[in-house]
């Protein structure tokens, strides 16, 4: 076996392997070599993505799929006790490693940067992935989506960097030893794990203990949680501390972002120098993520004006504001956004860019506790479009919370003004997005779930309406 593959994961299995996190990982070890298994609870574009590096999936959950010469059984917290393969990994004393200790390994050796905030991880580590590749630095890299293809969120490069998306929603990050440490934002989310901000400061004051001595932090100057974190690790002495953004006490200082269609140029002030620079997705929001990426690869010595152009290179991810097509003058774009202020972010990008478009959007609400504790600021934040319509809860890993479900949103929305329509019926989505939109309009299909799958089928049904 490659010196690269920790012993204990030369034959893992993955319950879940066509999770974002998990299927990253299971690709990195089987480009390193490793005999790579797992199963998933259907099929899906990334299970056959890994199917093809080699990996052996199997579709459902038993305890016969887990290979009698397994070295170990890797999970992410969403996987229940009581699945059947972690009971047969337990009744054989299989070793079973969390995701983010199965990541943490991989990253030995490495110089990691490791990218953490309550919104944007998957963009800036996206954006450093392919810069750096850009600059012909063959890094490794681990995405939480997919760059331009299914199983694109990961690769076993031979640089001596390694990329990471850095998750807090069950504290994996503090698992991580980052030589560069990015924290974008810090906001209360994922409230089954959280009880209050002081229990996210905490979390990610434990992370910020893990940057290596000599080590970076770059941090947001503007974003208020992000500046009360750096007012509390102001102790750590042993790690300079670059903070980025539109304040003008901000190191790395954004002077310009300039909207240019679904483009932005962005004017910065690093080391007393201007540079200006070309992020090939629209918004502030995705212009400062450049920033940090910016940041994060001048602290590990790159060339501040050839990092900027590498940045360039970057055309987006997998359904961070991803234009899926037109069809009857209308163009479909798929959004990630779950969390308000990252509905807010792409909505405010889009308006930049749509001139006078019509923005119509289809939000799935994701998570029964995060509905419970925003669903007022949801509702404010889908009153920026001209209409939209909320579906029902997407529940992931929960279970429902009694008198919680997406009226909860609906009424908020309307409250804020917003034209909403609730359909709990996805198939009956396209049919109700032709009768309400017109050509020149824009349809975003926004939410962490699987209202993914409404874009290809409202372009199917708008190209109807063409012939």
């Amino acid at each position: 076996m490659a010196p690269s593959i920790p012993s204990a994961m030369e034959r893992p299995h993955f319950i879940g392997i066509g999770g974002a996190g998990m299927s990253g990982i299971a690709k990195i070890l089987a480009q390193r070599g490793a005999h790579v298994a797992g199963s998933d609870a259907r099929e899906s574009a990334t299970v056959a993505a890994l199917r093809e590096s080699g990996a052996t999936v199997h579709i459902g959950h038993a305890a016969d799929h887990l290979a009698p010469d397994a070295s170990c059984v890797v999970v992410s917290s969403a996987i229940r006790p009581d699945n059947p393969e972690l009971a047969a990994a337990a009744e054989r004393g299989i070793p079973v490693v969390h995701r983010s200790d199965a990541l943490a390994a991989l990253m030995d050796g490495a110089r990691p940067i490791a990218v953490a905030g309550t919104h944007g991880k998957t963009t800036t580590t996206s954006m450093l992935a392919v810069s750096l590749d850009a600059l012909g630095l063959d890094p490794s890299y681990a995405i939480g989506g997919d760059l331009d293809a299914p199983g694109s969120n990961a690769r076993h490069g031979e640089g001596e960097i390694f990329v990471a998306e850095a998750d807090e929603s069950d504290r994996s990050f503090h698992k991580y030893e980052p030589q560069v440490a990015i924290i974008l934002n810090v906001e209360l989310d994922h409230h089954a794990n959280y009880a209050s901000m002081d229990e996210i400061y905490e979390s990610f004051e434990t992370f910020v203990g893990r940057v290596r001595p000599g080590g970076t932090l770059v941090v947001s100057a503007d974003h208020p949680g992000a500046r009360e974190l750096t007012r509390r690790v102001e102790g750590r002495h042993d790690i300079e501390v670059v903070t980025y953004g539109d304040a003008e006490d901000a190191d790395v200082r954004v002077l310009k972002v300039n909207p240019r269609g679904l483009t932005s140029e962005v004017t910065v002030v690093l080391g007393g120098k201007m540079l200006t620079f070309t992020v090939s997705v629209p918004g502030r929001h995705y212009a400062h993520n450049a920033v940090a990426a910016l940041a994060a690869g001048v602290a590990l010595g790159l060339p501040a004006h050839n990092l900027a152009s590498a940045l360039g290179k970057y055309t987006g991810v997998k359904r961070r504001l991803q234009l899926l097509g037109e069809a009857g003058g209308v163009q479909v774009i798929d959004s990630y956004a779950h969390h308000p202020s990252e509905m807010t972010a792409d909505l405010e990008a889009i308006r930049g860019a749509a001139a006078d478009a019509r923005i119509l959007v289809v939000f799935q609400p994701h998570l029964f506790s995060r509905t419970q504790e925003l669903a007022t600021e949801m509702g404010q934040a889908l009153a920026l479009a001209d209409a939209c319509v909320v579906l029902g809860i997407y529940p992931a890993r929960e279970d429902p919370i009694p008198g919680v479900t997406s009226a909860l949103i609906i009424d908020a929305a309307g409250a804020a003004g917003a034209d909403v329509t609730p359909e709990h019926d996805m198939a009956a989505v396209p049919e109700l997005i032709a009768g309400m939109s017109k050509p020149g309009d824009l349809v975003l299909t926004m939410g962490a779930g699987d209202v993914t799958e409404l874009g290809p089928r409202i372009l199917k049904r708008m190209a109807r309406r063409e012939s």
